[in-house]
């Protein structure tokens, strides 16, 4: 599983690189906000890896630019790991919903390539339980969410692949993700 997560990291880092033969730079205007909506998916690794190997999600992503290079942003919306079959009782877990508000930085290394870093909150909406368990027994934990990133952006189109780790409560993991996302100027 590790060789085939790295092995999609690197083959959708390399689809960001080249995707579209006629892009503008990616130039952040200094004191002004971009809005983009993006799609998430991901491989799940370390604790919950024993529950699901699939996220899938939708976010949103206020950024505001510092100075050419660099802004910061705001991003939230919602995760939905998949329960994936337990081995040993022929069940399905539940899936683990998660909304993530994240403050971060984005800073661009060269044209369209950028650095991001995100830290801020999970909230669990939803825990992993085996099929008929009363989901009123289960604890939803926030968890501290840390979760670097590498990426493409053109004009309006943006390909960002990150890891994402979720610690807290004696649980703790995460997620190799690639996000694809829409924005605009406001």
């Amino acid at each position: 599983m590790k060789n085939l997560t790295k092995l999609a990291a690197a083959a959708l880092t390399g689809v960001a690189l080249f995707i579209g033969t006629n892009v503008h730079a990616q130039t952040i205007t200094p004191d002004k906000f971009r809005f983009g909506v993006g799609v998430e998916g991901g491989a799940v690794t370390g604790y919950a890896h024993n529950f699901s190997n699939v996220e899938l999600g939708g976010t949103a992503r206020l950024q505001y630019g510092l100075d050419k290079n660099l802004a910061i942003t705001l991003t939230s919306g919602y995760y939905n790991f998949f329960g994936k079959n337990d081995p040993t009782t022929d069940t399905k877990y539940q899936s683990l919903g998660m909304v993530p508000i994240k403050l971060g930085i984005k800073a661009f290394f060269t044209d369209n390539l950028y650095f991001g870093a995100e830290a801020g909150a999970g909230i669990e909406t939803k825990t992993f339980l085996p099929q008929g368990i009363d989901e009123k027994f289960a604890n939803k934990d926030t968890k501290l969410i840390l979760s670097p990133a590498v990426g493409y952006a053109s004009k309006h189109w943006d390909v960002g692949v990150r890891y994402e780790n979720y610690s807290g409560q004696s649980t703790n993991y995460g997620l190799v993700g690639l996000r694809l996302a829409y924005g605009f100027g406001l």
